[in-house]
């Protein structure tokens, strides 16, 4: 990557409808790639479908979604892949309605994952929705200083977060919210970082493309009264204090 490159750090480039014209879009905008997957299935799946492709990197993911209905082998098949592994996620909890009922499984599956020394020194994008203080406190514990990713949860956790390292990445969906614009008051510059959380997430009422993200860097320099050069600077030297991220 260049210095002016910017990264979407959590984005579903499978869900796409056409995920490599996604990407072609990206590139030229100068936005580079987290790719998350859900699975290691999907992991397998997506690498051999973009092959080396510049522009875009394959993170390796089991969400907490699937965890209640993954087979015993699911989290085998993760570990295994996890050391070969550059970028993590999408990793974490979901208390939320939908994934209340298996709490005790993605508890004892992150905790699992955590346990292992290799995602000290890699990049890690974690799910928290509805379960925002049970994963700060994980990954405390765990000493893992991960990405926090579209971060809803209330804003008297943030201090707690903060103490333990962890990054808090930003989407075109949160930056125009209230509740987006009350977080970023909260959360010091130097721990903010990007995504898209594409095609989920909704900029202009269509998905979220990487591409996006060039406006989502003007509209936090304006909420910062800095250049859009000096947020670029800013979330290009926060990504780069990421354990194992890539130089740019």
């Amino acid at each position: 990557m260049t210095p002016a490159t910017l990264t979407d750090t959590h984005c579903h480039i499978d869900a796409y409808d056409d995920p490599l014209a996604v990407l072609d879009e990206a590139r030229a905008a100068g936005v580079h790639v987290v790719a998350v997957t859900e699975d290691p299935g999907k992991h397998r799946l997506l690498r051999a479908r973009l092959g080396r492709r510049a522009g875009v990197e394959v993170a390796l993911g089991l969400h907490p979604l699937r965890v209640g209905a993954a087979s015993p082998h699911e989290l085998t098949r993760f570990l295994r892949l996890l050391p070969q592994s550059t970028w993590i996620g999408e990793i974490g909890l979901d208390f939320s309605r939908v994934g209340a009922q298996t709490r005790h499984q993605q508890l004892r599956a992150f905790e699992t994952i955590l346990a292992i020394p290799e995602l000290r020194t890699r990049p890690v994008t974690v799910h928290s929705r509805g379960a925002e203080r049970e994963t700060i406190a994980r990954l405390t514990q765990a000493g893992v200083p991960a990405i926090l990713h579209w971060y809803t949860g209330p804003l008297a956790a943030i201090d707690d977060a903060l103490a333990a390292g962890l990054f808090f990445s930003i989407n075109p969906a949160m930056i125009r919210t209230k509740k987006g614009a009350a977080l970023l008051r909260n959360i010091p510059r130097d721990r903010v970082l990007l995504e898209t959380d594409g095609p989920f997430a909704r900029h202009g009422g269509r998905p979220a493309h990487p591409a996006d993200l060039v406006g989502t860097l003007k509209l936090l320099a304006s909420l910062w009264e800095t250049s859009a050069a000096e947020t670029q600077t800013t979330i290009s030297d926060n990504l780069r204090r990421l354990p194992g991220a890539p130089a740019s």
